[in-house]
């Protein structure tokens, strides 16, 4: 049976080069980085070039990159340092389409008496750049806004966002953690206060991220203990995750145009075949800017849950939204933001592409889907 992978911005595959660069540290240099003997030492070279290499994608120093364990970690961490350096300030900016590792902690903070605003989008996923001006207040700790939409795709303009902030003196962070390397960042020139990444969204492993924070903006260690990471981070690192990160980070520092153009064309060319061979179908998102390997497609009078099934038996692995939600029948959340019409609500899948796949896989894809998409509709109660 063929083995087809199309859920990339829930994980991505390890790179080769990233499983090579993470061997010696899980073999021969597995020493602690904290410990002063030739092991340790080792350890501490890796996890050092690893920061490097992490700070060179983000167009920043070294010693503004935290390790941490991800992307839930680093929006967490970015978040509350911001309202706990701003103590006088209860009132936060984000947005009804965010990721649930920035909800849930807004969701905490409101509990505990902080006023938290969250911005609308237009039906294609924007952001009205106006109503976060106005929405801004003397007594604004953050804004909290993610760089491309972990569902659609929809990229949000953050250089403009960042500069909104630093007009007002707001902090600002950024959940980049779908954009890395997709698109370049560059988190000094973008302006932004707190900026997150995580190694599997970009093929490197599970459990290994980064939180970038600027030189003023105010910093509380969520993980407290023996002050490993200057003191922002406690814990042991975990070394060859973190080297795999920053692996991956200088893989996607070299990826040119080149195979981002042949990326966007193979996802038009998906986009355009779903488009032109199934009817009743609703492209979300199309007319906004998008990451070049996103389709977030919904299917007239179908059933995600179905759709996923069907295709997964014949070897194709898609999603209907954001991994860690995949166990929630709920329509998702982005797409009620961006007032999908109920009749399509149920029927959505996420289509993410990596730099893998190939037109292959895109033609088996469009061979299977129509047929999944019509037996769907056959048991989609009317």
């Amino acid at each position: 049976m063929q083995n087809i992978y199309f859920d990339n911005n829930a994980t991505t595959p390890l790179d080769p080069a990233v499983r090579e660069a993470m061997a010696p540290y899980l073999a021969e240099w597995f020493g602690n980085p904290a410990s002063s003997h030739r092991f340790g030492e080792a350890a501490r070279r890796g996890l050092e070039l690893a920061r490097e290499q992490v700070a060179g994608l983000l167009g920043c120093h070294p010693g503004r990159i935290v390790c941490n364990s991800g992307g839930t970690e680093g929006n967490n961490t970015a978040i509350l340092s911001a309202v706990w350096g701003n103590p006088g300030k209860k009132h936060i900016i984000s947005s009804q389409v965010e990721h649930g590792s920035v909800l849930a902690p807004l969701e905490f903070l409101a509990a505990q008496g902080y006023e938290v605003e969250l911005l609308g989008v237009d039906e294609n996923g924007g952001l009205d750049l106006e109503a976060l001006k106005g929405a801004i207040r003397v007594d604004t700790a953050l804004v909290s806004l993610m760089g491309a939409n972990n569902e659609t795709g929809v990229i949000w303009p953050i250089a403009e966002i960042a500069a909104i902030c630093r007009e007002r003196e707001v902090l600002f962070h950024c959940d980049a953690i779908q954009l890395a390397g997709k698109a370049v960042l560059s988190a000094e020139a973008l302006g932004v206060d707190y900026l997150t990444i995580a190694g599997h969204k970009l093929h490197g492993p599970k459990g290994a991220g980064a939180l970038y924070v600027g030189r003023t903006a105010p910093f509380t260690p969520l993980i407290m203990g023996s002050g490993q990471e200057n003191g922002r981070r406690a814990g042991t690192e975990n070394v060859p995750g973190l080297v795999g990160l920053g692996q991956a980070c200088a893989l996607a520092m070299g990826m040119d145009a080149a195979l981002h153009q042949r990326l966007a064309a193979l996802r038009d060319s998906l986009e355009a075949g779903i488009v032109a061979a199934i009817p009743g179908v609703r492209v979300n998102g199309a007319a906004s800017p998008r990451l070049v390997n996103t389709i977030n497609v919904s299917f007239r009078h179908a059933a995600s849950a179905g759709l996923i099934q069907d295709l997964d038996a014949g070897g194709i692995a898609v999603s209907a939204h954001a991994a860690c939600e995949s166990g929630d029948l709920d329509p998702s959340h982005v797409l009620r933001a961006m007032r999908v019409p109920e009749p399509f609500l149920h029927g959505t899948l996420r289509l993410s592409l990596s730099r893998y796949n190939t037109a292959e896989e895109v033609a088996a894809l469009l061979a299977l889907l129509p047929k999944a998409v019509a037996r769907s509709r056959q048991g989609f109660a009317l």
